[in-house]
């Protein structure tokens, strides 16, 4: 068995919309994902989060099961709509109530709890009322948000994550559609994302110089990236795979790293790539304590002419492939999982190596790392095989990582538990606790107890 380091922080994570439920309970107002779930034809067998896993009224059973396996750290979102069920206005009490008792639950098991405030589910009347992340007046209306968590979670909660994968936001939420509020447009995600990280830098400036003197945490962002090979050798592969790191990663992490977006996007995106001011850059810039990585798989970067009618075939997985002229492939020998991402650890060491050189080296956590597999539950049991083989193999590529001289501080194993997955609805389980749909029971999978091995292995 590898060993990691002795400050080596092991969790699980979930989303709000995805574990939930009680849609309509404790003074909770619709979110866009409530509504994009709620028209026919938008997700699989038109499913939605209403009832989720029910975590708003069985959080101290799951807190028990996370305890159970070891975890030592918890990373949830924090619903929005139910803080703030317009987004600008009151604050819902019973809303405050819910997370407080859920953070107290936790601390009492000693697990640490990570806070999101932001997994994609905005406040409907944003949406409606405002444009959502379209219009630059978001921006305070999460920094106004982001203080009410502040404010009465701070005492606790010692570790922040304003935004999760904003890349989501801009490409499969107003790029492609697919993913609330379902608009599609090959100049709204840059306009989206650019909102997105100024309400970062908003929230980050706001908990830094009224709250965290007294409180003492850490706040950042987590971004998400698959890896991307080089098909060949040649220079222009090379050069593709390096550009579509960079419209991928980059997009958001330069910003924060080096004040502004990387100079590739600028060169093709024109005038439809939006400028921050003087005031903005400094804001964003140097505003994440550490670096956190949602990876899951990874692709082969080719090059493509510009004036070829060649179309990306994985058009999702680059972002908007106009601009980037990038082709996607995986090698037919790589295993998939039943979302159709490959299974390649060596991607997550190079990704990882990647950040670490082009960024000095930040601390770095992965926010989110599993697989979705056809799970069977048979004699009470879930034998996932695959799934402990892909963690298994994904830590190791970490440790790797770790060997090389990357500063990786911690790994959060997605899911906790199988959950509402989007757009495909309740078709595909990630979670390391089978979830009986019907009962809403929870059995703990063959990948948990090898999670549960590894926590203890390592002397925590």
């Amino acid at each position: 068995m590898i060993k990691f380091p002795k400050d080596f922080i092991w969790g699980s994570a979930t989303s709000s919309y995805q574990i939930e439920g009680a849609a309509r309970e404790g003074g909770r107002a619709w979110s866009i994902w409530d509504a994009h779930a709620h028209t026919p034809g938008r997700t699989h067998k038109d499913e939605t989060g209403d009832i989720g896993c029910d975590h708003y009224h069985r959080y101290k059973e799951d807190v028990k099961l996370m305890a159970d396996l070891g975890l030592k750290a918890y990373r949830f979102s924090i619903s929005w709509s139910r803080i703030q069920p317009d987004g600008q206005g009151e604050v819902n009490r019973e809303g405050i109530e819910f997370y407080s008792n859920l953070i107290d639950e936790l601390l009492t098991h000693n697990i640490k709890p990570w806070i999101t405030l932001y997994h994609w589910d905005l406040p409907l009347a944003l949406q409606t009322e405002k444009d959502g992340w379209l219009n630059p007046e978001i921006a305070d209306f999460f920094e106004k948000y982001a203080g009410i968590c502040f404010k009465h979670f701070g005492d606790r909660v010692k570790n922040w994550i304003t935004l999760n994968e904003p890349w989501v936001v801009a490409i499969l939420g107003h790029g492609e559609g697919i993913f609330a509020p379902g608009r599609k447009s090959k100049s709204e995600p840059y306009q989206v994302a650019h909102q997105l990280l100024r309400a970062h830098g908003k929230a980050v400036s706001l908990y830094r110089q009224k709250y965290n003197p007294l409180q003492n945490g850490k706040i950042g962002i987590t971004n998400n990236c698959d890896w991307r090979e080089p098909l060949t050798n040649s220079e222009v592969d090379r050069d593709a795979a390096k550009r579509s790191l960079e419209f991928f990663i980059g997009w958001f992490a330069d910003p924060i790293y080096f004040g502004d977006y990387p100079e590739v996007m600028k060169e093709r995106v024109g005038d439809r790539l939006p400028r921050f001011t003087d005031e903005d850059k400094a804001m964003i810039k140097g505003s994440s304590d550490f670096f956190g990585l949602n990876h899951y798989t990874g692709l082969y970067a080719s090059d493509v002419d510009e004036n070829s009618d060649v179309q990306n075939e994985v058009y999702g997985n680059g972002g908007l492939f106009e601009d980037q002229y990038v082709q996607l492939t995986a090698d037919p020998d790589w295993k998939m999982t039943t979302m159709n991402w490959a299974i390649i650890p060596w991607g997550c060491r190079k990704l990882l190596e990647w950040i670490s050189n082009r960024y000095n080296n930040p601390p770095i956590f992965i926010t989110e790392n599993g697989c979705a597999l056809d799970d069977q539950l048979i004699d009470g049991s879930v034998n996932d095989t695959v799934r402990k083989e892909y963690v298994e193999e994904y830590l190791k590529a970490c440790h790797q990582a770790i060997q090389n001289g990357v500063n990786l501080k911690g790994y959060f194993v997605w899911s906790f538990m199988d959950n509402f997955e989007w757009a495909l609805g309740y078709s595909k389980r990630f979670g390391i606790h089978y979830v009986d749909y019907e009962t809403l029971e929870r059995t703990p999978k063959n990948s948990a107890l090898w999670y549960k091995e590894t926590i203890k292995n390592n002397g925590f």
